[in-house]
C-alpha cells in the first residue's frame, strides 16, 4: 500500500539524510565496527548537514521543525544503512526533548547550540546495574551542598558513553528515592570525579558506543539541575512514549528492509536445480513476512501522525514498541534462515542485522513491561 504520511518537504529530507550516509557514514562504518566507536568527525558533519536538533528552535541554532516526521525519515533511512552506529535519534529524539522542554533560558544557551552543531554529544544515564526498567532502584544519589549537588553512583550500558560531553543523570535527591524523589542532573565532561568505564563489547551495534560511568564526588553546579527537583520521574514518564516510538520505527524499517533482501535473495539463489522462490515454502514465509510488515506498517504510521499531532500516548506507543520489536526478532531470525550459510556470514546485511536488532526488545523497555505497561492500561 502506498504511504500517505508524508509530503514533498519530507521526501527532500530523505534525499538529503540518504547523501549524507553515502558521503559521511558508509565510507568509514566498517572502520568504525573495528574501533567500537564513531568519529567526533560524523558528528559535526552531521550537525553541517542540519541533523541535529530537527526540533530545536532556530534561533538556538536547530531545525525549528516539530512535526516528527523528520524523525521518522531519519529512522528509515540510517536502519535501511544498517548504521547503527551514529546514534542521532537517542541524541534528537531522546535527549533533545529533555532540553527543549524542561532547560532554563540559560541552559539552552548553554547546551543547544553544541547540540545542533555536533560539538555536544549527549546521553541520558537511568540504567544501573542493579535497577534497569526499574526506577524505583536507582541507588545513584545527589546530595544538596547549598551551591552544588555532590553525586555519587554508577550507570552501566549507557549509550553514548565514551563520546558524550553532556550526560542527563538520573539521581536520588531524598533518601527514600522511589517516584517523588529522583532529578535529573546534568554532568559535563570533565567534571572533577566523573569517569568512564569500559567500551562494552556487544553482540551488535558494534560501533556505537556503550559504557559503564561512574560519578565520585562529582560537585555539579546547582545551575545543572534539569526540570523540577524530585520531578524526574514525571519528566522520564512524559517522554517515553517519543522514545518507544522512535524504536519502533527503526524496527519496522528494519523488518521491511530484511523482506526486501531476501525476497532478492531467493529469486537468484539455487537449490536442486531451481531458484528458491520457486518452492511453496519459502514462497509461504515471504508472504507471512510481507503480511506481518504491511499490518504493522499501516500500525506505526498511525503512530506517528499521532504524536505529530500530539495526540499519541503511552499504551498506544509501548504497543507499538513492543509488537513491532519482537516482528524484527522474529524477521531477523526467518530471514536469516532463509539465506542458508550465507546468512551466518558477516559480509551479508543480514547478519548484521540480526545481531544490531537483537536489543530493540530490550532497551527503551522490555517487551515484559510494555505488555505490563498495556494490561495495567486495560484492566485497573
Amino acid at each position: 500500500m502506498k504511504r500517505v504520511i508524508f509530503e514533498p518537504e519530507h521526501e527532500a529530507f530523505r534525499e538529503t539524510v540518504r547523501t549524507f550516509l553515502a558521503k559521511e557514514v558508509l565510507p568509514h562504518y566498517e572502520q568504525w565496527e573495528k574501533d567500537g566507536i564513531v568519529s567526533r568527525e560524523a558528528w559535526l558533519a552531521a550537525g553541517r548537514q542540519g541533523l541535529l536538533g530537527l526540533a530545536v528552535p532556530e534561533e538556538y541554532g536547530g531545525g525549528g521543525m516539530a512535526d516528527f516526521r523528520y524523525s521518522a525519515v531519519l529512522a528509515e533511512e540510517f536502519t535501511k544503512a544498517g548504521a547503527a552506529g551514529l546514534a542521532i535519534g537517542l541524541h534528537n529524539d531522546i535527549i533533545g526533548p529533555y532540553l527543549t522542554s524542561l532547560a532554563t533560558d540559560e541552559q539552552k544557551r548553554r547546551w543547544l547550540p553544541g547540540f545542533c552543531s555536533g560539538e555536544i554529544i549527549t546521553a541520558i544515564a537511568m540504567t544501573e546495574p542493579g535497577a534497569g526498567s526499574d526506577l524505583q532502584g536507582i541507588r545513584t544519589t545527589a546530595e544538596d551542598h547549598g551551591d552544588h549537588w555532590v553525586l555519587n553512583g554508577s550507570k552501566t550500558f549507557i549509550s553514548n558513553g565514551i563520546l558524550s560531553d553532556l550526560v542527563v543523570v538520573v539521581a536520588r535527591t531524598t533518601p527514600e528515592g522511589g517516584a517523588h524523589g529522583l532529578s535529573l542532573i546534568v554532568v559535563e565532561r570533565g567534571m572533577e570525579g566523573f569517569e568512564r568505564g569500559r567500551n562494552l563489547d556487544k553482540i551488535g551495534q558494534k560501533s556505537q558506543d556503550t559504557a559503564e560511568l561512574f560519578f565520585n564526588d562529582v560537585r555539579v553546579p546547582k545551575e545543572n539541575l534539569l526540570g523540577e527537583l524530585n520531578g524526574a520521574f514525571l519528566h522520564l514518564m512524559t517522554n517515553l512514549a517519543q522514545e518507544r516510538l522512535a524504536i519502533a520505527m527503526a524496527a519496522i524499517t528494519a523488518s521491511e528492509h530484511l523482506v526486501d533482501i531476501t525476497t532478492t535473495y531467493i529469486k537468484e539463489r539455487e537449490a536442486f536445480g531451481r531458484p528458491l522462490a520457486k518452492f511453496q515454502h519459502i514462497r509461504f514465509e515471504i508472504a507471512e513476512m510481507a503480511t506481518e510488515c504491511a499490518v504493522t506498517r499501516a500500525y506505526l504510521d498511525r503512530c506517528i501522525t499521532e504524536h505529530s499531532d500530539g495526540a499519541l500516548d503511552a499504551v498506544n506507543a509501548s504497543m507499538a514498541k513492543w509488537w513491532s520489536t519482537e516482528l524484527q526478532k522474529r524477521v531477523a531470525d526467518r530471514c536469516l534462515q532463509l539465506h542458508g550459510g550465507y546468512g551466518y556470514m558477516t559480509e551479508y546485511p543480514v547478519a548484521r542485522a540480526f545481531t544490531d536488532g537483537r536489543i530493540q526488545t530490550i532497551y527503551g523497555g522490555t517487551t515484559e513491561i510494555m505488555k505490563e505497561i498495556i494490561g495495567r492500561s486495560l484492566l485497573n
